[in-house]
């Protein structure tokens, strides 16, 4: 995938497909909501390990029941289709 910076036009775009993602602070951020401790660890770790395979690697907050997850592709100084791309992961071992 290629790694380029998307411009706010196409972030907008983008946001519409991942729902309950926003941009914090310049990464696409969401907080997943558990109904265990272990369940949030759990997901974190998954990520992580899927986050190894594309090489790409987001800020984990683990808090009581809640995981934070913040990404942005670093050498390219923005928001890219990566990242988009791993909201699609985390999404989809939420679900």
């Amino acid at each position: 995938m290629e790694r380029k910076k998307l411009d706010a036009e196409q972030i907008e775009e983008n946001l519409k497909v991942v729902l309950g993602w926003a941009v914090k602070d310049g990464k696409l951020t969401k907080t997943f909501e558990f109904k265990a401790y272990a369940s949030g660890i759990l997901f974190a770790v998954a990520l992580a390990q899927r986050a190894d395979l594309m090489d790409h690697h987001p800020d984990l907050a683990i808090g009581y029941c809640k995981v934070t997850v913040a990404v942005n592709t670093h050498d390219v100084g923005g928001i890219s289709h990566l990242d988009f791309e791993l909201a699609r992961q985390a999404d989809g071992l939420f679900e």
